[in-house]
């Protein structure tokens, strides 16, 4: 049996959602598993265009099938912006015929894989290695964070990205008990409460994949870039990514300055296609018990 590598959350929706035209061009900056590249490049024409990102070339190297529609990109979606004008299709002008892209879909969430694979270090499920880091060719680890980082530190990152109100005495703890290499020597500095193993993981990792900034940049890279009608579709796991979208959605801009006009009308560069986020059925939740905390918003470039 093939192995999972990740399944997509809200597939049909997000297809939906991104209102897919057979001769445009999208990009899919979250390849994971290609569920939802796959499905996009079987609702494209011969003249439309599929770009896939993954920082984790384990991930490309899965996909063993070619399609000289589809481009496979090994690199951070920060870059996004930059790869794509590598590729000659730069950010949308309305002096340039041919620029900017019909729609841009983001998966924040891990792939399995991820998860269930010891040696990457993501779960407390596993011993293995502290490492977390998507692209393993370089960059610090888990390990690296939790053995230098001073308290004030650590504690900033387990409170900012793991939102824990104990943040500064689990810093405390972790700092008194290294060096730390393993994942199970963290689990058990940290205790048997699996909402605290949850939320320390998961701030280890955003820490070490610099997240919260790279989704910034691509976010502000999609503004640019998506051509009027074109739409933009975001799949979130959590509440700090979760509450960057929704402003960004809002505003047009990733710091959520809400900008108006004379008559105190807001102005942004996008109209909300769904008014209300959008989360999976119980059905598909008792498919798929990962898709549980999935929220899916679309807009779509004014």
């Amino acid at each position: 049996m093939e192995e999972v590598y990740h399944i997509p959350a809200l597939l049909s929706e997000t297809l939906e959602g991104l209102n897919i035209s057979p001769s445009g061009i999208y990009v899919d900056v979250t390849l994971g598993g290609a569920g939802h590249s796959r499905a996009i490049l079987e609702r494209l024409g011969q003249d439309g265009r599929l770009f896939s990102f993954d920082q984790d070339a384990d991930a490309l190297q899965r996909i063993a099938d070619t399609d000289s529609r589809w481009t496979l990109v090994h690199g951070n979606f920060r870059y996004v912006r930059h790869f794509l004008d590598f590729y000659g299709v730069p950010a949308y002008s309305a002096d340039e015929i041919g620029s900017g892209i019909d729609g841009l879909l983001a998966d924040l969430g891990v792939s399995f894989h991820h998860f269930d694979e010891a040696e990457r270090g993501f779960s407390f499920r596993f011993d293995g290695p502290l490492d977390m880091r998507m692209n393993r060719s370089g960059g610090k680890t888990a390990a690296d964070i939790v053995n230098s980082y001073d308290e004030e530190s650590l504690a900033r990152v387990l409170f900012l990205y793991g939102e824990m109100k104990n943040s500064r005495s689990l810093a405390r703890r972790i700092i008194s008990r290294r060096p730390l290499t393993t994942t199970r020597q963290l689990a058990d500095v940290i205790g048997d409460d699996k909402k605290d193993l949850a939320k320390t993981f998961q701030a280890l990792r955003m820490e070490v994949n610099d997240e919260m900034s790279a989704l910034r940049e691509m976010l502000d890279s999609a503004g640019a870039m998506l051509r009027p009608g074109g739409r933009i579709a975001i799949l979130t796991y959590h509440s700090l990514e979760d509450r960057l979208v929704k402003n960004f959605f809002k505003s047009g801009n990733t710091d959520g300055r809400i900008e108006k006009d004379f008559y105190g009308n807001r102005l942004s560069p996008f109209r909300l296609v769904n008014r209300q986020v959008i989360t999976p059925s119980n059905d598909e939740v008792e498919r798929n018990p990962r898709a549980r905390s999935a929220k899916l918003r679309i807009a779509e470039k004014i």
